[in-house]
Protein backbone atom coordinates (compact mmCIF):
# COMPACT_ATOMS: atom_id res chain seq x y z
CA UNK A 1 0.00 0.00 0.00
CA UNK A 2 1.52 3.31 -1.04
CA UNK A 3 1.47 6.47 1.03
CA UNK A 4 -1.01 8.04 -1.39
CA UNK A 5 -3.53 5.29 -0.63
CA UNK A 6 -3.39 5.69 3.15
CA UNK A 7 -6.58 7.36 4.29
CA UNK A 8 -7.42 8.34 7.85
CA UNK A 9 -10.78 9.31 9.28
CA UNK A 10 -10.40 12.05 11.90
CA UNK A 11 -13.48 12.44 14.10
CA UNK A 12 -13.68 15.97 15.50
CA UNK A 13 -12.80 19.41 14.14
CA UNK A 14 -11.35 20.82 17.36
CA UNK A 15 -7.73 21.49 18.26
CA UNK A 16 -6.82 17.81 18.61
CA UNK A 17 -8.58 16.79 15.39
CA UNK A 18 -7.12 19.47 13.16
CA UNK A 19 -3.66 18.99 14.70
CA UNK A 20 -3.86 15.28 13.95
CA UNK A 21 -5.08 15.93 10.41
CA UNK A 22 -2.18 18.28 9.70
CA UNK A 23 0.27 15.80 11.21
CA UNK A 24 -1.20 12.97 9.13
CA UNK A 25 -0.99 14.97 5.92
CA UNK A 26 2.63 15.85 6.64
CA UNK A 27 3.28 12.12 7.05
CA UNK A 28 1.89 11.43 3.56
CA UNK A 29 -1.60 10.37 4.59
CA UNK A 30 -4.93 11.64 3.28
CA UNK A 31 -7.08 12.72 6.23
CA UNK A 32 -10.85 13.12 6.08
CA UNK A 33 -12.42 15.04 8.97
CA UNK A 34 -15.98 14.50 10.15
CA UNK A 35 -17.58 16.90 12.61
CA UNK A 36 -20.85 16.53 14.50
CA UNK A 37 -21.64 20.27 14.40
CA UNK A 38 -23.28 21.75 11.28
CA UNK A 39 -20.48 24.31 10.86
CA UNK A 40 -17.10 25.28 12.29
CA UNK A 41 -17.32 26.79 15.76
CA UNK A 42 -15.54 30.08 16.42
CA UNK A 43 -14.78 32.18 19.48
CA UNK A 44 -14.32 30.41 22.77
CA UNK A 45 -12.79 31.10 26.14
CA UNK A 46 -9.30 31.93 27.42
CA UNK A 47 -6.49 29.39 27.02
CA UNK A 48 -2.86 29.52 28.13
CA UNK A 49 -0.56 28.00 25.54
CA UNK A 50 2.63 26.69 27.16
CA UNK A 51 6.10 26.38 25.55
CA UNK A 52 5.62 22.77 24.45
CA UNK A 53 2.33 23.77 22.83
CA UNK A 54 3.99 26.66 21.04
CA UNK A 55 6.70 24.27 19.82
CA UNK A 56 4.03 21.87 18.56
CA UNK A 57 2.34 24.78 16.76
CA UNK A 58 5.68 25.51 15.07
CA UNK A 59 6.07 21.84 14.14
CA UNK A 60 2.60 21.91 12.57
CA UNK A 61 3.43 25.08 10.66
CA UNK A 62 0.65 27.23 12.14
CA UNK A 63 2.65 29.81 14.09
CA UNK A 64 2.30 32.37 11.33
CA UNK A 65 -1.49 32.22 11.71
CA UNK A 66 -1.62 32.10 15.51
CA UNK A 67 -2.77 35.30 17.21
CA UNK A 68 -1.66 35.73 20.84
CA UNK A 69 -3.19 38.25 23.26
CA UNK A 70 -0.85 38.67 26.23
CA UNK A 71 -1.47 41.99 28.00
CA UNK A 72 1.52 44.31 28.10
CA UNK A 73 2.24 44.60 31.81
CA UNK A 74 4.41 47.67 31.18
CA UNK A 75 1.30 49.62 30.14
CA UNK A 76 -0.48 48.99 33.42
CA UNK A 77 -2.25 45.64 33.02
CA UNK A 78 -2.24 43.74 36.31
CA UNK A 79 -3.58 40.69 38.10
CA UNK A 80 -5.64 41.31 41.22
CA UNK A 81 -6.96 39.13 44.02
CA UNK A 82 -10.08 40.28 45.88
CA UNK A 83 -10.32 39.25 49.54
CA UNK A 84 -13.40 38.66 51.71
CA UNK A 85 -13.50 42.34 52.66
CA UNK A 86 -13.59 43.39 49.03
CA UNK A 87 -10.01 44.67 49.02
CA UNK A 88 -8.04 44.16 45.84
CA UNK A 89 -4.38 43.26 46.07
CA UNK A 90 -1.70 42.55 43.44
CA UNK A 91 -1.67 38.85 42.68
CA UNK A 92 0.00 36.19 40.60
CA UNK A 93 -2.32 35.43 37.70
CA UNK A 94 -2.55 32.49 35.34
CA UNK A 95 -0.02 34.02 32.94
CA UNK A 96 2.58 34.33 35.72
CA UNK A 97 3.18 30.58 35.79
CA UNK A 98 6.61 29.18 34.91
CA UNK A 99 6.98 29.07 31.16
CA UNK A 100 4.99 32.28 30.72
CA UNK A 101 2.11 30.82 28.70
CA UNK A 102 0.79 32.70 25.71
CA UNK A 103 -2.73 34.06 26.17
CA UNK A 104 -5.06 32.98 23.39
CA UNK A 105 -8.72 32.20 22.84
CA UNK A 106 -9.69 28.69 21.86
CA UNK A 107 -10.91 30.13 18.58
CA UNK A 108 -7.48 31.69 17.92
CA UNK A 109 -5.84 28.26 17.87
CA UNK A 110 -8.64 26.67 15.87
CA UNK A 111 -8.53 29.50 13.33
CA UNK A 112 -4.78 29.02 12.88
CA UNK A 113 -5.23 25.28 12.42
CA UNK A 114 -8.11 25.82 10.01
CA UNK A 115 -5.91 27.99 7.79
CA UNK A 116 -3.49 25.06 7.53
CA UNK A 117 -6.12 22.43 6.67
CA UNK A 118 -6.80 23.86 3.22
CA UNK A 119 -7.42 20.94 0.88
CA UNK A 120 -8.48 18.55 3.64
CA UNK A 121 -11.97 17.16 3.14
CA UNK A 122 -14.29 18.17 6.01
CA UNK A 123 -17.81 16.76 6.38
CA UNK A 124 -20.04 18.66 8.79
CA UNK A 125 -23.07 17.20 10.54
CA UNK A 126 -21.52 13.73 10.32
CA UNK A 127 -20.87 11.19 13.07
CA UNK A 128 -19.59 7.60 13.25
CA UNK A 129 -22.16 4.99 14.27
CA UNK A 130 -20.19 1.76 13.96
CA UNK A 131 -16.48 1.03 13.68
CA UNK A 132 -15.39 -2.45 12.62
CA UNK A 133 -11.76 -3.36 12.13
CA UNK A 134 -10.71 -5.87 9.48
CA UNK A 135 -7.29 -7.32 8.75
CA UNK A 136 -6.23 -4.48 6.46
CA UNK A 137 -8.70 -1.64 7.04
CA UNK A 138 -11.36 -0.14 9.28
CA UNK A 139 -14.98 -0.12 8.16
CA UNK A 140 -16.86 2.90 9.50
CA UNK A 141 -20.61 3.41 9.31
CA UNK A 142 -21.21 7.15 9.15
CA UNK A 143 -24.47 9.04 9.63
CA UNK A 144 -25.49 12.40 8.20
CA UNK A 145 -29.00 13.88 8.35
CA UNK A 146 -30.43 10.47 9.20
CA UNK A 147 -28.82 8.73 6.22
CA UNK A 148 -26.12 6.12 6.82
CA UNK A 149 -23.30 4.97 4.58
CA UNK A 150 -20.19 2.84 5.00
CA UNK A 151 -16.62 3.73 4.13
CA UNK A 152 -13.21 2.13 4.70
CA UNK A 153 -10.08 3.76 6.11
CA UNK A 154 -6.57 2.71 7.06
CA UNK A 155 -6.78 4.51 10.41
CA UNK A 156 -9.47 6.11 12.57
CA UNK A 157 -8.47 8.99 14.86
CA UNK A 158 -10.92 9.80 17.65
CA UNK A 159 -10.53 13.50 18.50
CA UNK A 160 -14.09 14.09 19.61
CA UNK A 161 -13.67 15.27 23.16
CA UNK A 162 -14.05 14.07 26.72
CA UNK A 163 -17.23 12.12 25.94
CA UNK A 164 -15.84 10.66 22.74
CA UNK A 165 -18.17 8.60 20.56
CA UNK A 166 -15.15 6.81 19.04
CA UNK A 167 -13.92 5.81 22.49
CA UNK A 168 -17.38 4.62 23.47
CA UNK A 169 -17.78 2.53 20.30
CA UNK A 170 -14.32 0.94 20.33
CA UNK A 171 -13.07 0.99 23.94
CA UNK A 172 -16.21 0.97 26.10
CA UNK A 173 -18.56 3.23 28.09
CA UNK A 174 -17.57 6.62 29.47
CA UNK A 175 -17.73 5.50 33.09
CA UNK A 176 -14.81 3.14 32.48
CA UNK A 177 -12.49 6.07 31.79
CA UNK A 178 -13.89 9.30 33.27
CA UNK A 179 -12.55 10.07 36.75
CA UNK A 180 -14.76 12.10 39.09
CA UNK A 181 -13.57 15.48 40.34
CA UNK A 182 -16.80 16.66 41.97
CA UNK A 183 -16.53 20.08 40.37
CA UNK A 184 -18.22 22.25 37.74
CA UNK A 185 -17.02 24.96 35.39
CA UNK A 186 -18.70 27.69 33.37
CA UNK A 187 -16.55 29.68 30.93
CA UNK A 188 -17.65 32.45 28.58
CA UNK A 189 -16.53 35.77 27.06
CA UNK A 190 -17.47 38.97 28.86
CA UNK A 191 -18.99 41.77 26.82
CA UNK A 192 -16.92 44.27 28.79
CA UNK A 193 -14.47 44.42 31.67
CA UNK A 194 -15.58 44.62 35.30
CA UNK A 195 -16.15 48.31 36.16
CA UNK A 196 -13.23 50.12 37.87
CA UNK A 197 -10.65 47.69 36.43
CA UNK A 198 -8.36 48.31 33.46
CA UNK A 199 -9.41 46.66 30.19
CA UNK A 200 -6.77 43.92 30.27
CA UNK A 201 -6.61 43.31 34.03
CA UNK A 202 -7.09 39.80 35.40
CA UNK A 203 -9.13 39.31 38.58
CA UNK A 204 -9.38 36.42 41.04
CA UNK A 205 -12.09 35.96 43.65
CA UNK A 206 -11.31 32.57 45.21
CA UNK A 207 -13.31 31.31 48.16
CA UNK A 208 -13.78 27.90 49.76
CA UNK A 209 -15.39 25.61 47.16
CA UNK A 210 -16.23 28.37 44.67
CA UNK A 211 -14.27 30.90 42.66
CA UNK A 212 -14.60 33.50 39.92
CA UNK A 213 -11.75 34.26 37.54
CA UNK A 214 -11.57 37.02 34.94
CA UNK A 215 -8.79 36.59 32.37
CA UNK A 216 -7.63 39.87 30.83
CA UNK A 217 -6.52 39.98 27.20
CA UNK A 218 -4.62 42.54 25.16
CA UNK A 219 -7.06 43.21 22.32
CA UNK A 220 -10.24 41.48 23.30
CA UNK A 221 -12.79 41.67 26.10
CA UNK A 222 -11.87 39.40 29.03
CA UNK A 223 -13.21 35.89 29.45
CA UNK A 224 -14.71 34.64 32.71
CA UNK A 225 -14.54 31.35 34.56
CA UNK A 226 -16.96 30.33 37.28
CA UNK A 227 -15.98 27.14 39.06
CA UNK A 228 -17.24 25.35 42.15
CA UNK A 229 -17.09 22.04 43.99
CA UNK A 230 -20.13 19.80 44.46
CA UNK A 231 -20.82 16.18 45.35
CA UNK A 232 -24.04 16.02 43.28
CA UNK A 233 -22.95 16.44 39.67
CA UNK A 234 -26.19 15.25 38.12
CA UNK A 235 -28.24 17.83 40.00
CA UNK A 236 -26.18 20.66 38.49
CA UNK A 237 -27.61 19.98 35.03
CA UNK A 238 -31.24 20.40 36.10
CA UNK A 239 -33.12 23.67 35.60
CA UNK A 240 -31.71 26.99 34.44
CA UNK A 241 -27.92 27.16 34.38
CA UNK A 242 -27.92 30.87 35.15
CA UNK A 243 -30.19 30.40 38.16
CA UNK A 244 -28.09 27.45 39.29
CA UNK A 245 -24.95 29.60 39.24
CA UNK A 246 -26.66 32.50 40.97
CA UNK A 247 -27.68 30.13 43.72
CA UNK A 248 -24.20 28.61 44.04
CA UNK A 249 -22.50 32.02 44.22
CA UNK A 250 -25.09 33.68 46.42
CA UNK A 251 -23.48 35.32 49.43
CA UNK A 252 -20.38 36.36 47.48
CA UNK A 253 -21.52 39.97 47.45
CA UNK A 254 -18.69 41.37 45.38
CA UNK A 255 -18.89 43.68 42.33
CA UNK A 256 -16.74 41.27 40.32
CA UNK A 257 -19.04 38.32 40.99
CA UNK A 258 -22.16 40.38 40.31
CA UNK A 259 -20.77 41.67 37.02
CA UNK A 260 -19.79 38.18 35.84
CA UNK A 261 -23.17 36.66 36.74
CA UNK A 262 -25.03 39.52 35.08
CA UNK A 263 -22.84 39.13 31.98
CA UNK A 264 -23.67 35.44 31.79
CA UNK A 265 -27.31 36.37 31.23
CA UNK A 266 -26.29 38.17 28.02
CA UNK A 267 -23.50 35.87 26.83
CA UNK A 268 -24.17 34.48 23.34
CA UNK A 269 -22.41 31.24 24.20
CA UNK A 270 -20.87 29.54 27.21
CA UNK A 271 -19.35 26.26 28.33
CA UNK A 272 -21.05 24.65 31.33
CA UNK A 273 -19.87 21.18 32.27
CA UNK A 274 -18.65 18.85 34.97
CA UNK A 275 -14.91 18.37 35.49
CA UNK A 276 -13.26 15.03 34.77
CA UNK A 277 -10.03 13.51 33.62
CA UNK A 278 -9.83 10.64 31.14
CA UNK A 279 -7.54 7.84 32.29
CA UNK A 280 -6.83 4.99 29.85
CA UNK A 281 -4.25 2.18 29.99
CA UNK A 282 -3.74 2.52 26.23
CA UNK A 283 -4.78 5.13 23.67
CA UNK A 284 -4.94 2.88 20.62
CA UNK A 285 -6.46 -0.42 19.65
CA UNK A 286 -5.54 -1.87 16.29
CA UNK A 287 -6.22 0.80 13.66
CA UNK A 288 -8.09 3.13 16.01
CA UNK A 289 -6.29 5.80 18.06
CA UNK A 290 -7.56 8.51 20.40
CA UNK A 291 -5.99 11.95 20.77
CA UNK A 292 -6.62 15.02 22.90
CA UNK A 293 -9.46 15.01 25.43
CA UNK A 294 -10.82 11.75 24.02
CA UNK A 295 -7.65 9.99 25.18
CA UNK A 296 -6.32 11.88 28.19
CA UNK A 297 -8.49 14.90 29.04
CA UNK A 298 -6.39 16.67 31.69
CA UNK A 299 -9.25 19.13 32.40
CA UNK A 300 -9.33 22.90 32.61
CA UNK A 301 -7.51 23.08 35.96
CA UNK A 302 -4.38 21.59 34.40
CA UNK A 303 -4.19 24.43 31.89
CA UNK A 304 -2.60 21.97 29.45
CA UNK A 305 -5.54 20.89 27.29
CA UNK A 306 -4.69 22.89 24.16
CA UNK A 307 -0.96 22.35 24.61
CA UNK A 308 -1.35 18.57 24.88
CA UNK A 309 -3.76 18.42 21.92
CA UNK A 310 -1.32 20.29 19.66
CA UNK A 311 1.56 18.17 20.88
CA UNK A 312 -0.42 14.94 20.44
CA UNK A 313 -1.31 15.71 16.82
CA UNK A 314 2.19 16.84 15.90
CA UNK A 315 3.76 13.80 17.57
CA UNK A 316 1.36 11.42 15.82
CA UNK A 317 2.40 12.75 12.45
CA UNK A 318 6.09 12.50 13.39
CA UNK A 319 5.70 8.88 14.51
CA UNK A 320 3.94 7.93 11.27
CA UNK A 321 6.76 9.54 9.27
CA UNK A 322 9.37 7.62 11.26
CA UNK A 323 7.54 4.28 10.82
CA UNK A 324 5.98 4.61 7.36
CA UNK A 325 5.35 0.91 6.82
CA UNK A 326 4.41 -0.19 10.34
CA UNK A 327 1.31 1.41 11.88
CA UNK A 328 1.56 -0.61 15.12
CA UNK A 329 5.16 0.50 15.66
CA UNK A 330 4.24 4.11 14.93
CA UNK A 331 1.40 4.12 17.46
CA UNK A 332 3.58 2.41 20.07
CA UNK A 333 6.36 4.96 19.60
CA UNK A 334 3.87 7.84 19.69
CA UNK A 335 2.34 6.73 22.98
CA UNK A 336 5.66 5.84 24.59
CA UNK A 337 7.01 9.30 23.83
CA UNK A 338 3.89 11.22 24.88
CA UNK A 339 2.58 9.39 27.94
CA UNK A 340 5.16 10.66 30.51
CA UNK A 341 4.21 14.25 29.62
CA UNK A 342 0.49 13.51 29.94
CA UNK A 343 0.88 11.60 33.20
CA UNK A 344 2.92 14.38 34.79
CA UNK A 345 0.35 17.05 34.05
CA UNK A 346 -2.61 14.88 34.99
CA UNK A 347 -1.04 14.44 38.42
CA UNK A 348 -0.26 18.12 38.97
CA UNK A 349 -3.83 19.10 38.04
CA UNK A 350 -5.04 18.21 41.56
CA UNK A 351 -2.72 20.81 43.06
CA UNK A 352 -3.72 23.33 40.42
CA UNK A 353 -7.36 22.72 41.30
CA UNK A 354 -6.63 24.05 44.79
CA UNK A 355 -5.19 27.17 43.17
CA UNK A 356 -8.33 27.64 41.07
CA UNK A 357 -10.92 26.73 43.71
CA UNK A 358 -9.84 25.88 47.28
CA UNK A 359 -11.46 22.81 48.82
CA UNK A 360 -12.26 24.55 52.14
CA UNK A 361 -11.56 27.57 54.37
CA UNK A 362 -8.25 26.15 55.52
CA UNK A 363 -7.16 25.51 51.93
CA UNK A 364 -8.32 29.01 51.02
CA UNK A 365 -6.14 30.54 53.73
CA UNK A 366 -3.14 28.37 52.83
CA UNK A 367 -3.52 29.24 49.16
CA UNK A 368 -3.53 32.95 49.98
CA UNK A 369 -0.40 32.68 52.14
CA UNK A 370 1.53 30.59 49.62
CA UNK A 371 0.72 32.79 46.64
CA UNK A 372 1.52 35.92 48.63
CA UNK A 373 4.87 34.44 49.66
CA UNK A 374 5.73 33.46 46.08
CA UNK A 375 4.82 36.93 44.84
CA UNK A 376 7.01 38.61 47.45
CA UNK A 377 9.93 36.28 46.72
CA UNK A 378 9.67 37.02 43.02
CA UNK A 379 9.49 40.72 43.75
CA UNK A 380 12.73 40.59 45.79
CA UNK A 381 14.73 38.74 43.14
CA UNK A 382 17.48 40.80 41.51
CA UNK A 383 16.60 42.08 38.06
CA UNK A 384 19.26 39.87 36.46
CA UNK A 385 17.89 36.74 38.12
CA UNK A 386 14.30 37.61 37.42
CA UNK A 387 14.89 38.32 33.76
CA UNK A 388 15.25 42.09 33.92
CA UNK A 389 12.74 44.89 34.43
CA UNK A 390 9.99 43.12 32.48
CA UNK A 391 10.01 40.17 34.87
CA UNK A 392 9.75 42.48 37.87
CA UNK A 393 6.72 44.18 36.36
CA UNK A 394 5.12 40.79 35.69
CA UNK A 395 5.57 39.78 39.31
CA UNK A 396 3.73 42.82 40.55
CA UNK A 397 6.78 44.29 42.32
CA UNK A 398 7.24 48.05 42.43
CA UNK A 399 8.88 49.24 39.24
Amino acid sequence: MTAMRKRALVVGLGIAGMSAAIGLRRAGWTPVIVERAPERRTGGYFIGLFPSGRQAAADLGIVGHLHTRNPDRATGANSWSVDRRGRRRPALGFLDQPGEPAAVLRGDIEAALWESTTGVEVRFGTTPVEITEGPDEVQVLLEKAGARYGESFDLVVGADGMRSSVRRIVFGPDQDYLTKWNAMICAFPLKEQVPSYEASDSIIVARAKRAVWVFGLADHAPTALLTYRTTDIQEQFSGSRVQRLRSVFSGMDDPVVRHVLDSLEEAPDHLFDSVHQVRMPRWSQGRVVLVGDAAWCMNLYSGMGATSSLRGGAALGAALREHPGDLAAALDAWETGLRPFITKHQRTARLKQQMFVPSGRRAEALRSVLLGLVRRIRGRRPATAAGGPRARVRSGAPG
